[in-house]
C-alpha cells in the first residue's frame, strides 16, 4: 500500500494511486462531474484511454452500473475484475471504493451502502462514495441513510457547494423542508449553477404548494443547465413541468416534455422513466399527448428482461401498456416471476409493492379502473420501499385517485375525497387538485368548493 502522502490527489483531496496523467484527468473528471451532475463524468470511458490503475477501472465498472439495464453487471464485471486484480496496490479509500463498487455488482446492495457508510465515516472527502452511496439509498427507499451520509461529510466538506445541495436533497426525503431549502439556498448562494440543488430546493416548493414561487424560480435557474448529464437537465425540466401542470399550464408543460425532456437520451433509462411519468401525468391532467406514447414505446420494449429497480420496472409497464404494447403482458409476467427470487435487500419491495401495483397500473392503462383502484390500494401504504422520491412516486397516487374517481363505485369516490381533500387544501394554488375535488364533489352530489 502506499503513503498516500506520496500521491496525487483528486479534486476533493483524495490520495489516488494513478500515475498515467491521463488517467488521473479522467479520474478527475469522473470525481467532479458525478458530483456536479455534468457530462464530464463519462470521458472516463468515452475517450478511449484506458488504464489497469483499480481505481481507473472502479469509475469505469460504476460508469457501466448506471445504465441500469439487465446486462449493465456483466457489462462492470472485467473492470471491476482488473479493480480487484491490483487492490493490494491502492490506499485504503480506493480499497474500500472498489469493494464498494463490486458488491453493487454482485446485487449486494446492502453490503454497499454498509461500505459507503464506513468510507463516510472514515474518509468524509471521498465525495464521489458518498455520492453513490446517496444513490443506493435513494433506490433502496432508505432516506435516513442519504441523509446519514450527506451529514457525515458535511463539516469536513462544507467548502464543497454540490455537499450542501446533497445535504439538501436529504433532509427533503426526510420532510424536513426548512432544512432542505436553507442547505439548497446556501448550495446555491456558493455556486449558482448546482443543479441538485435546484431539483431539492424544487421538492420543497412543490411539497409545500409554493407553485408560483417554484415554477418562477426553476425558470431563472434554468440557464445554467448547460453540459449536464441527460438525466439532470431532463429531470430538473421535468420539475418546472410539474409546476405547469398544477398551475393549470398543462399545454406548456406539454411543449417543455417535447423540448427539454424527451430526445435528450431516448435510449437511457432515467429519460424514458421521465417522458413515462410526465405523459401520465399530463393525460390525468386532462392534456392530450396525442401519439407520443407510440414512439415512447418502442423503447421501452427493450426493459422487460431487465429486472433492476422495481421503480424502473414500473413506469416501463405503465408506459408498454398505454402504448398498447403486447411486451406489457411480458414485462408483468417477469416481474412476477422474478419478485420471490430478487435479491434481498429488495425481495419484499419487488412481491409486496411492484407485483400488486404492476397489476393495477396494467389495468388502469387498459381502462379497468375497478381492478387498478383495488390493486393499488394493497401497494400505495408499502411504495417507498421501490425507491424513488416523493414527488416521482406520486404519479402512483395519481393514477390511484384516477382509477378511484373512474371505477363508478360510490366508495371509491369517498375514498378519493379522502385523499384529495387534505391535498387541495395544502396547495390552494393547484388548480389541477381544485379540478380534481370539484370533479369528485359532483359525484358525491356535493357542491364545489367556495373559493
Amino acid at each position: 500500500m502506499p503513503a498516500a502522502s506520496n500521491l496525487p490527489a483528486d479534486p476533493f483531496g483524495n490520495p489516488i494511486s494513478v500515475s498515467d496523467t491521463t488517467s488521473r484527468r479522467l479520474i478527475d473528471d469522473f470525481a467532479s462531474g458525478f458530483l456536479a451532475c455534468e457530462s464530464t463524468a463519462a470521458n472516463l470511458v468515452t475517450e478511449g484511454h484506458d488504464d489497469d490503475a483499480p481505481l481507473f477501472q472502479a469509475y469505469a465498472a460504476a460508469l457501466q452500473m448506471f445504465a441500469e439495464t439487465g446486462d449493465a453487471p456483466a457489462a462492470a464485471r472485467p473492470h471491476i475484475e482488473r479493480a480487484r486484480a491490483g487492490a493490494a496496490s491502492v490506499t485504503q479509500r480506493e480499497g474500500r471504493f472498489i469493494e464498494a463498487v463490486a458488491a453493487w455488482v454482485e446485487g449486494n446492495m446492502r453490503r454497499a451502502v454498509q461500505l459507503h457508510e464506513e468510507q463516510a465515516r472514515d474518509f468524509p472527502r471521498d465525495l464521489v462514495s458518498v455520492k453513490l452511496g446517496q444513490y443506493h439509498c435513494f433506490n433502496l427507499g432508505d432516506c435516513a441513510g442519504m441523509l446519514r451520509l450527506g451529514l457525515a461529510a458535511l463539516p469536513h466538506a462544507a467548502d464543497v457547494p454540490q455537499v450542501h445541495g446533497m445535504v439538501a436533497f436529504g433532509f427533503e426525503q426526510c420532510h424536513r423542508l426548512r432544512e432542505a431549502e436553507a442547505s439548497a439556498r446556501r448550495a446555491i448562494a456558493m455556486q449558482r449553477k448546482e443543479p441538485w440543488a435546484h431539483h431539492a430546493l424544487a421538492h420543497v416548493m412543490l411539497t409545500e404548494g409554493r407553485l408560483r414561487e417554484g415554477l418562477a424560480f426553476m425558470e431563472d435557474v434554468s440557464e445554467t443547465w448547460t453540459g449536464l448529464n441527460s438525466f439532470m437537465v431532463t429531470h430538473n425540466w421535468w420539475h418546472l413541468a410539474l409546476f405547469l401542470i398544477d398551475l393549470g399550464r398543462a399545454d406548456e408543460a406539454l411543449a417543455v416534455h417535447d423540448r427539454h425532456c424527451w430526445g435528450v437520451a431516448k435510449a437511457y433509462s432515467q429519460d424514458q422513466i421521465g417522458a413515462v411519468s410526465l405523459l401520465a401525468r399530463l393525460e390525468l391532467a386532462g392534456q392530450d399527448v396525442g401519439e407520443r406514447w407510440t414512439e415512447l414505446g418502442g423503447y421501452l420494449a427493450q426493459h422487460t428482461q431487465d429486472q433492476v429497480l422495481p421503480f424502473l420496472d414500473l413506469q416501463y409497464l405503465y408506459g408498454l401498456a398505454r402504448a398498447g404494447r403486447p411486451e406489457a403482458d411480458a414485462l408483468l409476467a417477469r416481474i412476477e416471476a422474478f419478485a420471490p427470487q430478487a435479491p434481498e435487500a429488495s425481495r419484499h419491495a419487488w412481491q409486496k409493492v411492484c407485483v400488486p401495483a404492476a397489476h393495477g397500473l396494467v389495468a388502469h392503462a387498459r381502462g379497468n379502473f375497478k381492478k387498478a383502484a383495488e390493486a393499488l390500494d394493497t401497494a400505495l401504504p408499502r411504495m417507498i420501499e421501490i425507491g424513488g422520491s416523493h414527488a416521482q412516486r406520486d404519479l402512483f397516487g395519481q393514477i390511484h385517485v384516477d382509477a378511484l374517481v373512474r371505477s363508478g363505485e360510490a366508495r371509491h369516490l369517498a375514498q378519493a375525497l379522502d385523499v384529495v381533500q387534505p391535498q387541495r387544501n395544502g396547495q390552494p394554488e393547484s388548480l389541477r387538485l381544485a379540478r380534481l375535488a370539484d370533479t369528485i364533489h359532483a359525484g358525491l352530489g356535493l357542491p364545489p368548493e367556495a373559493r
